[in-house]
């Protein structure tokens, strides 16, 4: 919500220019999200884990208090990062019309339009980018690791196909949001390769979002009916 109708202002009117102040504007709250969602993917996999290996417990240790405290945490850290990277990138100098190598304002393509050297800036985005993804990522794991123990002692197949069923939307909005982003800010190569940036940023800002609605919908037993449906009408008309 915060690049895609500009960028599809800017693809529909062949537009691409975008001023100094609504770059800054666009990074800023694009940071502010994107980290924040990070966290947010952290928590939610505590939540499943609070759900399956102590679930008489998990309405006294999930308390609508707690989720109140996770959420303000996650847009505080969120809001840090974006703060430090939207800071330290328009910080640099730029020339009075500079060209960004990127469908919208991120921090790497940003800091390859200016003329000075973006060695400590890259180091900033390599160390707080690292670190966000390493940390939340390693809440993901180390929760999923205790909820896979706990899974495998369940007796019955049955319960134990139900309480992975409870995962899998997660599982794979974790796999598809942490892929991408740490291909784009996670690796000292992260500028090296501004075509195939764009490429990833594309599924991350745009693809991703648009199929998390569905992800998190297949739990739902209508609406896999009504994808069995559809895939069975597209199998017939092949």
């Amino acid at each position: 919500s915060v690049i895609t109708p500009k960028a599809m202002l800017n693809f529909a009117t062949r537009n691409k220019d975008i001023s100094y102040n609504g770059c800054a504007v666009q990074m800023f709250f694009f940071s502010l999200f994107g980290t924040t969602e990070c966290f947010f993917l952290a928590a939610m996999a505590y939540d499943r884990f609070r759900a399956i290996c102590n679930p008489l417990l998990y309405h006294a240790t999930m308390s609508k208090k707690i989720c109140a405290l996770l959420v303000a945490v996650s847009y505080f850290f969120g809001f840090l990062n974006c703060c430090t990277q939207t800071g330290f990138t328009f910080s640099l100098p730029y020339c009075q019309s500079s060209e960004v190598n990127q469908f919208f304002c991120d921090v790497p393509a940003v800091m390859q339009a200016s003329y000075a050297d973006t060695f400590v800036n890259q180091i900033v985005l390599l160390a707080m980018c690292g670190l966000i993804i390493v940390v939340t990522a390693a809440i993901v794991l180390i929760s999923y690791g205790y909820i896979v123990a706990t899974i495998l002692r369940i007796p019955s197949v049955q319960g134990r196909h139900k309480a992975f069923s409870t995962c899998t939307s997660h599982i794979l909005a974790v796999t598809l949001f942490y892929g991408t982003a740490f291909f784009m800010y996670g690796q000292p190569g992260a500028m090296a390769s501004p075509n195939q940036g764009k490429i990833v940023s594309v599924f991350y800002t745009i693809v991703i979002p648009m199929l998390n609605p569905l992800i998190y919908s297949l739990r739902n037993k209508e609406v896999k009916d009504a994808l069995g449906r559809q895939l069975k009408k597209m199998h017939f008309f092949q």
